[in-house]
């Protein structure tokens, strides 16, 4: 039944604490540049966009390869020191770059890309601006397209800083009319929730103890208990997090400067320098850290914002928005979206929704997923609809700047009609897959993240419609997962594929163990994508989660493998360094737990595993 407009003045002006992001802040990706064609391709029609830098402040490591023992014509092309490879936090580039064949065939080159070193850790600094919500930066401008912005690592200071007051609606419910239309159920197992990386934000949802900062392992967190608690979903977002309980609580914690946590978390506390803080043990004793508890402890979004009786079944969470679907296939959402220039807004009426709102133009809502400023949402007829930020073309439809506002009212577009199964999101490209099996993929492509070799390693290249991905239609795929950069699908069968960006140790296999013909190179011999799926061995998977440049795999049996960048913990393996091959994830707390899902955020990463010896009362 349509949903009415019933206003309610109850809006909170909340007053979040702005804060310095890190690892990537929002603003415009970067990543480091491809290289510019030997012989100069035809721009004609095309705008020019801007190269990609990789995070200044984030610890990179190069995958070098010898290249002297490559039996293959090169094409030498002086690197383009002026520019830096792509990718919107999720969508990398540079100029063209052909793959290398095998044998007997030009290899074209991408520029060197720039490693990046570790920053030392700075202060974190109040700001009256709006500032990003995410580890990573959000895309550039679209003449000059998808950036990927690279932002320091995450400043250790609590902040205490007031937001600007955001000018939204007045909430909006649904309003029934006769009898509850149920067409989906609400998950009823319990589960235990464990995190680690980086915490200084409130993030890891730990409270405002000292030690609760960088957590180098994962740890029981003891506010999400499964028999007080009880957690049944949970998700990932840029720099928050939202959780859904067994008895119809959400629950949010982190970074509120842009209502992605959709209550108020205003406080009067007195700032403490955390930068000492840091734990890589389970305990969560300590002195207060002086962070924000209303921001760091998971709390409860208030029910008056919701209609009477609604019983919510998924939560979501982007860099700075959060989604929640009803059993009936309603959408309820907080925060805003954001694009190169910044803010972009919420819904076309609403720059930054601090309470949630009821999402007008979705019903019959079957899942959401997000990328870093985008969303897509799957119905129960197999239908497809996107809204948020689209300069990277993620939504699968072609958005003109002065109108770009225009994307952030959820539409269908150029997939199949009535026969999407599955959706997914990397940071700034897209998945789908069809009931006849297929992949599509559209978005941000110059790491050839999409699995589509178009464009690959030209600046902010993009699939700017939904393609079937040729190159995995050999197997048959359940499962999708996306980073910034690169992408992960397990198989009916288990197998974990992975394709996209190689130079900072996203592909979990050693680069001298990929056949050279699926390795794409840069002016100096540098690896630098993966233009073809590759096939991880010795896992075998049930599900996925990417984060930025770091990835976590369930296995079957209930595992947990973890590997790429790990500059604040976010692998869970106890280092700061980046690891390049994919390594079991074990410690006292989830050993012997059998792991079910994983979620890798901003810069901060979570497990969870069923709960077990929980007393249940009326199956819930």
């Amino acid at each position: 039944m349509p949903p009415k407009k019933a206003a309610k003045a109850v809006e909170t002006a909340t007053r979040a604490s702005t804060r310095v992001k890190t690892a990537g802040a929002k603003a415009a990706p970067k990543s480091p540049s491809a290289p510019a064609r030997k012989t100069a391709a035809s721009t004609e029609g095309k705008k020019e966009q801007p190269s990609v830098t990789s995070a200044p402040g984030a610890k990179r490591k190069t995958a070098d390869e010898d290249s002297s023992s490559r039996p293959v014509k090169q094409v030498k092309i002086a690197p383009n020191t002026g520019k830096k490879l792509a990718a919107a936090k999720a969508t990398g580039n540079g100029e063209a770059v052909t793959k290398k064949p095998a044998e007997k065939t030009t290899a074209t080159k991408a520029t060197k890309p720039t490693k990046p070193t570790k920053p030392a850790a700075t202060k974190k600094v109040t700001t009256k601006t709006v500032a990003s919500n995410d580890a990573k930066p959000a895309p550039t401008k679209r003449k000059a397209t998808d950036e990927e912005d690279a932002s320091p690592r995450p400043t250790k200071k609590a902040t205490v800083s007031k937001a600007p007051k955001a000018q939204g609606p007045r909430p909006v419910k649904v309003t029934r009319h006769g009898r509850r239309s149920i067409i989906n159920e609400a998950p009823t197992t319990r589960l235990n929730i464990y995190v680690f990386g980086e915490g200084s934000s409130g993030e890891l949802g730990l409270g405002s103890a000292r030690n609760a900062v960088d957590v180098k392992r994962p740890r029981l967190n003891p506010n999400l208990a499964a028999d007080s608690v009880g957690v049944v979903q949970i998700a990932t977002g840029g720099m928050h997090a939202v959780a859904l309980t067994h008895n119809n609580k959400i629950l949010t914690w982190g970074v509120n400067d842009l209502g992605a946590v959709g209550r108020d978390t205003q406080w009067d506390g007195a700032l403490i320098d955390i930068d000492a803080s840091s734990s890589d043990g389970s305990d969560d004793s300590g002195s207060d850290s002086g962070m924000n508890p209303k921001e760091s402890t998971p709390m409860e979004v208030l029910n008056q914002y919701f209609e009477e009786g609604t019983k919510f079944v998924q939560v979501a969470a982007g860099d700075s928005a959060t989604f929640a679907v009803t059993d009936e296939g309603y959408v309820y959402g907080w925060g805003t979206f954001r694009n190169n220039e910044g803010v972009l807004g919420f819904t076309p009426n609403s720059h930054v929704q601090l309470t949630p709102i009821h999402i007008e133009g979705l019903k019959n809502i079957k899942s959401i997923v997000m990328g870093n400023n985008h969303a897509l949402a799957l119905d129960n007829k197999g239908n497809v609809f996107a809204w948020g930020a689209g300069q990277q073309n993620q939504l699968g439809r072609r958005l003109v700047e002065r109108t770009a506002i225009g994307g952030l009212t959820p539409r269908e577009f150029g997939l199949p009609k009535n026969k999407i199964k599955f959706i997914a999101c990397g940071a700034y490209h897209s998945f789908a897959i069809d009931v006849m099996g297929r992949v599509w993929g559209w978005g941000a492509n110059s790491y050839c993240e999409t699995g589509i070799q178009e464009g690959l390693g030209e600046d902010n290249a993009v699939v700017s419609k939904p393609r079937v991905v040729e190159s995995l239609e050999d197997y048959e795929i359940e499962y999708i997962a996306g980073g910034d950069h690169h992408s992960l699908a397990v198989t009916k069968d288990g197998d974990l594929l992975i394709w996209g960006r190689l130079d900072g140790f996203q592909i979990g296999v050693k680069v001298g163990d990929i056949p050279k013909d699926h390795i794409t190179y840069d002016a100096n011999d540098v690896p630098r994508i993966l233009h073809k799926p590759l096939k991880i061995e010795g896992i075998k998977a049930s599900m996925v989660a990417a984060g930025s440049d770091t990835t976590i795999a369930i296995t079957a049996d209930g595992k947990a493998y973890s590997w790429g960048f790990s500059s604040n913990y976010q692998t869970g393996l106890g280092t700061d360094e980046d690891v390049e091959v994919a390594s079991l994830l074990e410690n006292s707390a989830i050993k012997g737990k059998r792991l079910t899902w994983a979620g890798c955020g901003g810069q901060y990463s979570m497990l969870a595993s069923p709960a077990e010896d929980v007393v249940m009362v009326n199956g819930v």
